[in-house]
């Protein structure tokens, strides 16, 4: 399996500052959409990718690495905020996919805290895989809101987990088996405020190269509104050359090319 991915990100029309992080490394794809303001957001979304680049160098073997390194970084934000007055409050969404070895294979790890999403695109569908940590998604849930109210829903930016917080949050976890010619996007909210489900997937789908549907996607956001930072990585799956002799031939890594 090869694997391929793209990133980009923009401050939008509105904000001041880009308080999200991204990493698209050859093993982690991540966002983090910082929250505080005064450049505080942009701190503490830092310090999740930069937990999380941990894991390019120690590769993790079980779902739960990744969960230790992310309650980890909860406690860095904290004793950030500790130790700089002017940081208190910050805190940060975290969405993402990462390799892990399972079972002598290897498997996707999708990760989540708070309203940043990662779709996964396979035969020409996409389905959300996260599921967002918000007041609107719980009424929804609920049976107390339509879906065509949660646009311009009071509560809609309010979020119900975040890293920054004491106790740290839960982590939600999916294990996926990797699949050729799959796709995700991760993005934070700023993307999904702005495109509807279709509209994201039809861009992901148009460009082959990920770099290429990356910088699609934030523009078409930014042009759409721009209300909030956009943040996105592309991650392209792809089969490699013996996997139609993959009965005798050895199993190709994920890797990038």
């Amino acid at each position: 399996m090869l694997v391929r991915a793209g990133s980009a990100t923009d401050v939008g029309r509105v904000r001041e500052h880009n308080e999200d992080s991204v990493i698209a490394g050859n093993r982690v794809f991540a966002v983090a959409d910082g929250m505080g303001g005064h450049a505080a957001g942009e701190v503490a979304s830092r310090i999740v990718v930069d937990a999380l680049t941990t894991l390019e160098e120690h590769p993790p073997t079980r779902p739960e690495d990744v969960t230790e390194v992310l309650r980890e970084a909860n406690r860095r934000i904290l004793e950030a905020a500790a130790e700089h007055p002017e940081l208190r409050g910050m805190g940060t969404t975290v969405t993402g996919v990462t390799v892990v070895d399972q079972g002598g294979r290897e498997h996707w790890v999708v990760f989540n805290v708070g309203d940043s999403r990662v779709y996964r695109l396979v035969d020409n569908r996409m389905h959300q895989v996260t599921r967002d940590h918000s007041e609107v998604r719980e009424l929804l849930d609920a049976g107390l809101l339509d879906a065509s109210e949660v646009s311009r829903h009071p509560l809609r930016n309010v979020i119900t987990r975040s890293l920054g917080t004491d106790p740290a949050p839960e982590v939600d976890v999916w294990v996926l088996p990797p699949t050729p010619g799959e796709r995700f996007v991760v993005c934070s909210d700023g993307l999904s405020g702005e495109l509807d489900d279709r509209d994201i997937m039809l861009l992901a789908r148009q460009y082959a190269e990920p770099q290429n549907a990356a910088d699609e996607l934030v523009g078409a956001a930014v042009r759409a509104g721009g209300r909030d930072n956009v943040s996105v990585v592309v991650v392209a799956v792809e089969a490699g050359e013996d996997d139609d002799d993959a009965d005798t031939a050895p199993r190709a890594g994920l890797h990038r090319p």
